[in-house]
């Protein structure tokens, strides 16, 4: 599925797509009083971006540049803007690494394919 196809409401979402920005993490309060880490992250392919929250452990396993698998994702609207998420049976996974700058694959360098 293309970022551009994806709706606030749909569900069983697979994405694969380039982590182009990624916040700094924060720390943030549940209403049970559980302090939880979350980072924002960008996701882009070739039909356009989308936000995304990481949690917990995963925002150290994503990095910018690494290309990821979003499965059994979910579309929400925050701010009257879409943000995919994984919620509690979703997975994301990091499909290919990349070098930690976001147009790592825009610009051919040596060893590199320039088409992708």
């Amino acid at each position: 599925m293309k970022i551009s196809e994806l709706r606030a409401g749909a569900s069983n979402v697979t994405v694969t797509a380039k982590v182009t920005q990624k916040d700094e993490p924060r720390e943030v309060v549940t209403k049970y009083g559980k302090r939880l880490s979350v980072a924002n992250i960008t996701l882009q392919d070739d039909s356009g971006s989308i936000a995304m929250s990481l949690w917990g452990e995963t925002i150290n396993e994503v990095d910018v540049g690494d290309t990821v698998e979003v499965s059994n994702g979910y579309v929400s609207e925050f701010r009257g803007n879409p943000q995919l998420s994984t919620g509690k049976f979703g997975k994301i996974k990091v499909v290919e690494k990349g070098d930690g700058s976001a147009g790592a694959s825009d610009s051919p360098e040596e060893g590199s394919d320039e088409e992708m």
